[in-house]
């Protein structure tokens, strides 16, 4: 082989994750709508298939740190159910009664909204300090994230048990329904695609000039042009499909922003920086002067108020409060984590890749529920995915050394 192919064919293997993530999506929804007389592609279930992605996703864009530093999180999904519970009881049985008795002259529109104001603000609280809880005994106390968290899957599975009493909490809020099941109206929907396009097509220009002020390669105009237009088109094609049922879904948009500045702190700042040299060569970090134990702390913390948005948006998405909230979604978030090039032996991953594995997830369920597939047929898919996952991230890794 040529020397000057060499660069090129090295660059494909290095990327080989990111091609096989696309094409597994694009061969999924090609084959989910031949197989359903392309009922999937219809914008009511492109539209419900990404509301169910979010739940998952944002348990995901905290999971991929944890596995980043060569931990994991089992616990995850059962602190999301747990704050769900604390969520739908608050506004079932404490806080509509407590307001009314404290501000009898308030009315219940202004009752039902600091009713679900102040859910949020205390959901958030107990996931961050869950994540203090289990972050100071993996970090500081050294015991195994792996031991903690599957002792923290069982103790908030009967936490979620002891909340609810076996019995469906209802009724919720309207303003709290509205976090999950809420549409933007279409004109709405219209400006935010043409403020993200914007800022697409601003951050490349911006990341250009940074580059060139730092002395640092940039790639040639036309690539990045090519590039922010595709994401550009991704943007407007999405808007449009949603337009045509009801609108851009508020739990998307909450999304988006979350996984942005996820993708940022991961990205652009030390803490992000510090999980992947911890996740690459914990010894020689430590030798750097990082303070490895702050940094795992923190990053437990992170994913504890990750799965408290997660409980959140669960709890607005069913509107009610139910003994299987959050089961098993630890799972589906570490699967989506590994299907988006996170490695298993850490080091490497991103908040992008993330979203489209849980994209992948939310895919396989929602096609195999449209064609009404058994469910044990769904878990034995799910799991011969993660597992091919697993095995591309094996093989790209030996075919980069």
């Amino acid at each position: 082989m040529p020397k000057e192919g060499l660069p090129i064919f090295k660059k494909f293997r290095v990327n080989m994750r990111t091609y096989t993530m696309f094409i597994m999506l694009l061969f999924i929804w090609v084959l989910f709508g031949s197989l359903t007389h392309w009922i999937f592609f219809t914008p009511r279930n492109m539209s419900n298939l990404f509301r169910q992605m979010t739940i998952i996703s944002f348990l995901a864009a905290g999971m991929v740190l944890v596995i980043v530093t060569g931990n994991i999180d089992l616990s995850a999904g059962s602190v999301c159910g747990f704050i769900s519970a604390i969520a739908a009881y608050l506004q079932a049985n404490i806080l509509p009664q407590l307001l009314a008795g404290s501000f009898p002259a308030m009315t219940s529109e202004m009752n039902g909204i600091l009713t679900t104001i102040i859910t949020i603000v205390v959901s958030i609280a107990v996931g961050v300090l869950v994540g203090m809880f289990q972050g100071s005994i993996i970090a500081y106390l050294g015991v195994p994230a792996f031991i903690v968290t599957l002792g923290g899957q069982l103790i908030f599975r009967g936490g979620v048990l002891g909340i609810t009493q076996g019995k469906t909490i209802v009724p919720i809020e309207d303003s709290f329904r509205l976090i999950a099941q809420g549409y933007l109206s279409v004109e709405l929907g219209i400006l935010i695609g043409l403020i993200v396009i914007a800022l697409i097509f601003f951050n490349t220009f911006r990341s250009r000039a940074k580059k060139k002020q730092y002395g640092i390669e940039v790639k040639p105009l036309k690539s990045d042009l090519l590039r922010a237009c595709i994401f550009s088109f991704l943007v407007a094609f999405y808007i449009f499909i949603m337009n045509l049922y009801k609108g851009l879904q508020t739990p998307v948009l909450i999304l988006a922003v979350a996984a942005v500045i996820m993708s940022y702190v991961t990205n652009n700042t030390r803490f992000g920086r510090y999980a992947y040299a911890i996740g690459g060569n914990a010894e020689a970090t430590r030798l750097s002067g990082i303070n490895i134990k702050k940094n795992v702390f923190l990053i437990f913390v992170l994913i504890g108020a990750m799965a408290a948005i997660a409980g959140i948006v669960l709890t607005g998405y069913v509107a009610a409060g139910t003994i299987g909230a959050g089961q098993n979604y630890e799972l589906d978030a570490i699967a989506s984590c590994i299907l988006g090039g996170c490695s298993p032996l850490g080091g490497s991953g991103t908040i992008i890749g993330a979203m489209v594995g849980s994209l992948i997830m939310a895919s396989l369920s929602n096609g195999m529920s449209v064609m009404n597939m058994d469910i044990f047929w769904q878990y034995i898919v799910k799991g011969l995915v993660l597992i091919f996952a697993v095995y591309v991230d094996v093989a790209s890794n030996k075919s980069s050394r």
